[in-house]
């Protein structure tokens, strides 16, 4: 990712909006929840992350100077209301009726799960591989797994390892499918790799 130092203007525009729905919230629910720490860590095409235990939002700098306005709008109620539901319901699905309700009746924002951003400046290398039925994009971090003798990826479709490797006879109209991770044998849900 490319480092971006964030303009004073747009850290003051943060806080201004961070401040004014989190004391929002706090009317709203009687309550006095503290102001969260913001951080710009945030990396790839993510725009925003609650740490409940930290109670910290971390966000996307690329994509905040990218956006700026819409970012500010969006991402910054929308990790908010994580950290005020957790404190509030306890323990309950991330972007559940929970966190709906904070985002439109407290928040008085749209409850969109995922921002519309371009992510072309964020978006990380890949590397094509194949297996006997299509073409494969993967990470640079799975790529370099691979060659460093790590990790092997197995297709979901036809059950074949991935192989970097150029195939004419494939379809180049095929999209990428799931693939599983390996690690001695044994299966990952790529799913909770993310």
């Amino acid at each position: 990712m490319k480092s971006a130092s964030i303009p004073i203007y747009l850290q003051q525009a943060i806080m201004n909006t961070l401040r004014q729905k989190l004391q929002q919230a706090n009317l709203y629910l009687n309550r006095d929840f503290p102001e969260p720490t913001i951080n710009y860590r945030q990396r790839g095409t993510t725009a925003g992350s609650a740490y409940i235990k930290n109670w910290e939002i971390r966000l996307n700098p690329v994509l905040l100077i990218e956006n700026q306005q819409a970012f500010i709008d969006e991402v910054v109620p929308h990790e908010l209301a994580h950290l005020l539901v957790y404190r509030y319901f306890g323990k309950v699905p991330p972007h559940g009726k929970q966190w709906r309700w904070m985002m439109e009746e407290v928040l008085n924002v749209p409850a969109n799960r995922t921002h519309k951003f371009k992510i072309d400046s964020v978006r990380s290398q890949t590397f094509t591989y194949y297996c006997n039925c299509q073409q494969h994009e993967l990470t640079l971090r799975r790529h370099n797994k691979i060659l460093r003798g790590e990790s092997h990826y197995i297709c979901q479709k036809c059950g074949e390892k991935l192989i970097a490797k150029s195939i004419d006879s494939l379809n180049p109209n095929l999209y990428p499918m799931d693939f599983k991770m390996h690690r001695g044998g044994k299966g990952v849900n790529p799913r909770e790799h993310r």
